[in-house]
């Protein structure tokens, strides 16, 4: 049953998000301002957090009215330790988001900078918000989480003329940022409602992306289609070892896992890897948005084809992705790619002007032999040949694919081709394909198609039941996929219903000789009356 009044309050937290964002992103570029969006709110984030599970603590050992945010920066510092072990950063006090918000507008308000002057606050907040990024940072250097925290803030540029041409509007711009992010209605992290940060999150890059186009969209897997996905990949498991996304994007895939199987149920955490640094900061943002430990996730940038960045962590037993549509990669320039143990097993390697079967490959090689893989496709390497063919063979000879479906068009942000899903396994119980048509599972909502919860619930069932549904869903035999050249586009083995308007025949015959014959009627007594009128002028 839906909670109205939970579906309420994330109703209004995404209008309040909307006209946050509309009034803040003012001539920026909503793809690019989304960075100070989205980072403004992990800064709030980390600190609520971090105060949260001090004073914690502190009121469970029998201070009650402990609070961390009005403690001196050098009572704090004793714990930095401790705190940077058991959380992965440190924030003193004075840096807190909470104690910047109250102080961003105060003429009285100072802070020391890095050549040890002392500042105003006010006319300075944005070298003072620089430096509290660095300071968070630089406090994980040398933990555990020194990679997960390294660069995160890189893409929240507060000196950039894109907030203002001078100092002070670039100020005024950022109190701003301050004060809407502080007035999300974000719930207490305290009391454990850390949902609303990652619905907060995920609305926010469905609103960018939506109306960023193909800059904004390519990153970002919509909620629905990544639902999906997980649950083709986590059918019949209530627990997974690892998740793992070799184009991982914002990480929306990733942590989908963990909110339908349930907290704790990945029990080895959660890998990926993303080749752009902006989405890669993203990704790692958001995966401490939805209270992802340091310790449970290893997020990557660099190219997943040439630099894999998961040798020691592979297999994995859920691999989930939507990686990007025929790009162009290195292929047989590198000649040592031939040879890569991901790559080698089908004797070819994709073309260097689509590299969809190379993160084919590269899914099926990290696979655990309990594991499955779904993975977003383009429809072309389904039916194309040279060596998409010879490398859709090789997985189709060694009954790796396990089911292809169909996807209804327009359902991503940025493109209005209909994708498909390959689901892999490496212990499948029969030798057969099942073919899925989902092409009419789907709701029109705005400019986009969107698959509801009972579409979803439809097409895992159909996948689940592995059973012949007429002008649905096909399984087909090894045999038949090989005669037809091992094309597995679903088209060629599920036949369409045909909705043209049957035609009766017989009765068609039937009213056109009617027709006829009342036409041979209607002309007797037309030449009847011409008759008698031509009669009639001749007396």
């Amino acid at each position: 049953m839906v909670d109205t009044k939970k579906e309420q309050e994330r109703d209004e937290l995404h209008r309040a998000i909307w006209a946050i964002a509309d009034e803040l992103r003012g001539a920026v570029d909503g793809w690019d301002f989304k960075n100070y969006v989205l980072g403004t709110m992990f800064y709030r984030y980390i600190s609520e957090n971090l105060c949260a599970y001090i004073n914690k603590g502190e009121r469970d050992a029998g201070n009650p009215y402990f609070d961390y945010a009005n403690m001196s920066d050098a009572e704090s510092l004793e714990a930095r330790a401790d705190l940077v072990q058991e959380k992965g950063f440190f924030i003193p006090p004075s840096e807190l988001f909470c104690n910047v918000l109250k102080h961003c507008t105060d003429d009285k308000a100072v802070f020391i900078d890095s050549e040890g002057e002392k500042k105003n606050l006010k006319d300075n907040l944005n070298e003072f918000l620089e430096s509290v990024f660095n300071h968070i940072e630089e406090s994980a250097k040398g933990s555990e989480a020194e990679s997960d925290f390294k660069g995160l803030f890189d893409d929240i540029d507060v000196n950039s003329n894109k907030l203002g041409a001078t100092v002070a509007k670039r100020n005024e711009r950022l109190v701003k940022l301050l004060e809407g992010v502080a007035a999300m209605d974000l719930g207490s992290v305290q009391d454990h409602e850390i949902d609303a940060f990652g619905d907060a999150y995920e609305y926010l890059m469905t609103m960018y992306a939506s109306n960023a186009g193909k800059s904004g969209g390519e990153f970002f897997t919509p909620a629905d289609v990544s639902v999906l996905l997980t649950r083709l990949g986590t059918a019949g498991k209530t627990k997974i070892n690892k998740a793992y996304d070799p184009a991982c994007g914002s990480g929306s895939l990733l942590l989908k896992v963990e909110k339908i199987l349930g907290r704790d149920a990945v029990q080895n955490g959660f890998y990926g890897q993303e080749i752009n640094i902006t989405t890669y900061n993203l990704c790692r943002i958001n995966m401490f948005l939805h209270d992802i430990g340091f310790d449970k996730f290893d997020i990557a940038c660099e190219d997943t084809l040439t630099h894999p960045q998961h040798w020691d962590d592979e297999p994995f037993e859920l691999i989930v992705s939507n990686p990007p549509y025929s790009i162009k990669w290195v292929g047989d320039e590198d000649a040592t790619l031939i040879n890569d143990p991901r790559f080698s097993p089908a004797g070819v390697l994709a073309p260097k002007s689509k590299a969809d079967m190379a993160f084919i490959m590269h899914a099926l090689s990290w696979l655990a032999p309990n594991g499955t893989a779904a993975i977003v496709c383009f429809p072309g390497i389904m039916y194309r040949g040279g060596a998409e063919q010879k490398i859709r063979k090789y997985l189709v000879d060694n009954n790796y694919v396990d089911c292809i479906i169909q996807l209804p068009s327009n359902l991503f942000f940025g493109t209005t081709i209909a994708t498909c899903i390959m689901v892999m396994k490496k212990s499948k119980r029969d030798n057969k394909v099942l073919f899925i048509d989902a092409t009419n599972l789907c709701v029109k909502v705005t400019n986009n198609n969107k698959l509801l919860p009972e579409h979803i619930d439809r097409i895992v069932e159909m996948f689940c039941e592995r059973q012949d549904v007429e002008h649905t869903c096909r399984l087909v035999d090894y045999d038949e996929v090989k005669e037809q050249n091992y094309n597995l586009s679903v088209s060629t083995y599920v036949e369409q219903e045909d909705t043209r308007e049957k035609i009766d025949i017989v009765k068609l015959n039937a009213e056109i000789k009617q027709i006829v014959a009342r036409e041979q009627v209607l002309r007797d007594e037309i030449d009847k009356i011409i008759a008698e009128i031509e009669g009639g002028q001749e007396a």
